[in-house]
């Protein structure tokens, strides 16, 4: 992270269990004002639940400030309300619903009318897509249309932080680049800060400041986009070469 911007999130020491299987090992992570950190690792190196754990939908130990607040303990609720916002692997939209209603209820703690309709129009701009399909159901749209609604629904909560897991996961390599394409074009105009999950990290390297590596729930490798692109371990293990 570079050191001029100001620090939106810093976990430290951040740790957590499912029963008696520890997911999270005293793992780290800072994140900028405005800058993308991707979180990369293999199946089962604990990225879903580092993501999980700041929603606070999992108990942990350890320390999570986020714009300068330390909040040890918080409901899912809570960090909603503080600026942090999800988007789920598997996108978790409100498939009986129609694409409208998922997008004016990710807008329920927005009590600006005038910021609601610049978000409202911005998302549909960002994914024409989304337009065409404002009165039909949310479950009937395809895999990449319920990405893009998971996302949209996202941006109308007027996030600080937003934490994609798995963004890309299931799409055909044109729709994950339309995808990724609206995340930059949304962090240049509205400047949030992002933690991207993604098996894909050629994906995510076009995208993120700055990665970190987990293996079995700890951090093994930090670093710039461009230092981690030119280590050999992460050539062989995510970019293929």
């Amino acid at each position: 992270m570079s050191a001029a911007r100001g620090r939106v999130l810093q976990v430290a020491a951040l740790s957590a269990r499912y029963g008696h299987v520890e997911a999270l090992r005293r793992v780290d992570l800072f994140v900028g004002e405005g800058e993308l950190v991707a979180v990369l690792g293999p199946n089962g190196a604990g990225k879903s639940t580092l993501m999980r754990a700041l929603m606070g939908l999992v108990a942990t130990e350890g320390s999570v400030c986020f714009r300068g607040k330390d909040v040890p303990r918080r409901k899912p609720a809570d960090a909603a309300a503080m600026g942090l916002v999800l988007v789920p692997e598997g996108r978790g939209i409100f498939a009986p619903m129609s694409v409208a209603e998922n997008l004016e209820l990710g807008a329920y703690l927005l009590n600006d009318k005038a910021e609601f309709a610049r978000r409202y129009d911005r998302v549909l701009s960002l994914f024409p897509r989304l337009k065409e399909r404002l009165t039909q159901t949310a479950g009937s749209l395809s895999g990449g249309e319920q990405q893009m609604l998971a996302v949209g629904r996202a941006i109308m909560s007027r996030p600080r932080l937003m934490l994609l897991d798995e963004a890309s996961l299931g799409l055909a390599p044109s729709t994950a680049k339309n995808v990724y394409d609206a995340i930059r074009h949304l962090r240049l105009e509205f400047g949030i800060a992002m933690v991207v999950v993604e098996q894909n990290a050629n994906l995510a390297f076009t995208l993120v400041d700055s990665a970190t590596v987990l293996e079995t729930g700890r951090n093994v490798l930090t670093g710039t986009s461009a230092e981690l692109k030119g280590m050999d371990e992460i050539r062989r293990a995510y970019l293929g070469g």
